[in-house]
């Protein structure tokens, strides 16, 4: 229930609010500022409904909504008067009104404008809310950084943050190049402007499209009304664009002028757009060997990797994960609401020889897990369950002697073995894996596998024959 403030100087009108609003809300009526001051001095209200009298000293009356306003912190205030000129009612929106309504109104139409305030009020708070956490969350200086790779990282985000340069993302999948991004954008400039991500691999090529540059009215066959792309609603902002290297090459033509030119048409449209963007994309690929072999144009790639940060493998980087742990866990016991007081060190030892294929995503998903399982209150050695076989075994260190191809194949059979044991759902191998779905899916097409079920080009004898 709302706390919800009436100042209303007639006795039929205290009858109508108490009836519309008393039932659903605590309500408190008094007729003047002063009796305000008097019956409920100090209380915090989340909405008022103030009588503005009809005179004709307009600034008096003004006066006293900006001092409701000032007593009460600014909350939504619905202004009801017997006075329903446009010229009254445009000075008291000025003024900072939240709604207006004229005398006479019904028990509905008030309850209905208190419904709409109150509505107003928490999603503004929501939004403050969010911001502050935005301000926490990619707060350059509490970036886990106990390497001297992520510490060089750190270093260059503060100074490309500053610039307006296209930046390009490169590191294995999971190792925080979303997060690194966000961080670049509000840490920027142009940190309160919009910040748009769009994931080239998630959509098929003519979504993805439309996704970026919007289009008008039956520019297609399911093109009911227009819509405004990604690239005009980040107008002042910044653009990321996470794989990159899955943007099909008729689209990267057209993405290309975005890029040189900061100005594109809708489809279906003729009218050419102008967008001021910054563009950060980011990848698992190799671009530069795409670019070789002709499956990324060259001309884009030059254009994107103006700038250009690498994010390191978490197994490059094992002096972060305990820190990085304690944060996770951290994290996790607050979305979970469960109280986990430590990690021991034996624990810790145990991640730290873990490989991480699935890097600081799989680091996570470990950790999510032994909260979820763990009901002493200290994760120790046994809480910890590995996905054993994916690059090597559950206590791999830095110096194994496993070449790539030995690791490759580990991994190939782990998946495969995975995917059986699930009925070739890879959702569901997924998290036996310990990895995200779209880890998987980039795993599955990485090392070529496949299934009959999946593509009826390839029978179920060549699946087995490929093991």
């Amino acid at each position: 229930m709302a706390r919800v403030l009436g100042i209303e100087q007639n006795n039929a009108y205290h009858r109508l609010l108490s009836s519309s609003l008393g039932a659903r809300h605590v309500l408190t009526l008094c007729s003047s500022l002063s009796g305000l001051k008097k019956k409920a001095g100090g209380t915090a209200f989340d909405v008022g409904v103030l009588n503005l009298k009809a005179n004709s000293n307009n600034q008096l009356e003004l006066n006293t909504l900006q001092q409701v306003q000032e007593q009460l912190g600014h909350i939504p205030i619905i202004v009801t008067s017997e006075r329903d000129d446009s010229e009254w009612i445009v000075q008291v929106i000025r003024a900072g009104a939240y709604d207006f309504i004229a005398k006479p109104y019904s028990s509905e139409k008030i309850h209905l404008a208190v419904e709409r305030a109150l509505e107003s009020r928490s999603m503004k708070n929501e939004i403050d809310y969010l911001r502050r956490q935005q301000d926490v969350v990619y707060n350059l200086d509490m970036i886990v950084a106990r390497s001297s790779a992520m510490q060089d990282i750190i270093h260059w985000t503060r100074k490309y943050a500053e610039t307006d340069s296209n930046l390009l993302l490169t590191g294995e999948t999971g190792t925080g190049k979303s997060f690194l991004a966000g961080a670049l954008h509000f840490n920027s400039p142009r940190n309160k402007k919009p910040f748009m991500k769009i994931n080239c691999a998630n959509l098929p090529e003519n979504l993805l499209e439309s996704e970026l540059f919007g289009h008008e009215k039956g520019a297609f066959t399911d093109a009911f009304q227009t819509r405004v792309g990604r690239l005009e609603q980040a107008d002042g902002g910044t653009v990321f664009l996470d794989e990159i290297g899955e943007m099909s090459s008729s689209l990267q033509a057209k993405f290309l002028q975005v890029v040189e030119e900061k100005c594109f048409q809708r489809l279906g449209g003729n009218r050419t757009i102008h967008s001021d963007i910054r563009i950060i994309v980011a990848t698992n690929k190799n671009l530069s060997l795409m670019v070789e072999t002709g499956e990324f144009r060259s001309d884009l790639y030059y254009r994107l990797n103006i700038l250009k940060l690498h994010l390191p493998a978490l197994r490059q980087r094992r002096e972060c994960i305990e820190a990085l742990s304690r944060t996770l866990l951290d994290r996790i016991c607050r979305q979970l609401r469960k109280k986990i007081m430590d990690i021991t060190p034996e624990a810790v030892e145990v991640l730290k020889s873990y490989h991480w294929p699935g890097n600081i995503r799989e680091l996570s998903n470990v950790l999510e897990r032994a909260v979820l399982l763990e009901k002493k209150g200290v994760i120790s050695e046994k809480s910890i369950h590995l996905n054993s076989g994916i690059l090597g075994s559950d206590r791999d260190t830095p110096t194994s002697p496993e070449t790539g191809a030995d690791l490759e194949s580990k991994e190939r059979t782990s998946i495969i073995d995975a995917l059986e044991q699930n009925l070739w759902v890879q959702k569901a191998a997924a998290a036996q894996l310990g990895i995200s779905p779209r880890s998987l899916n980039y795993k599955i097409k990485k090392l070529g596998i496949t299934h009959w079920r999946w593509r009826k080009h390839r029978s179920r004898e060549d699946l087995v024959n490929s093991r």
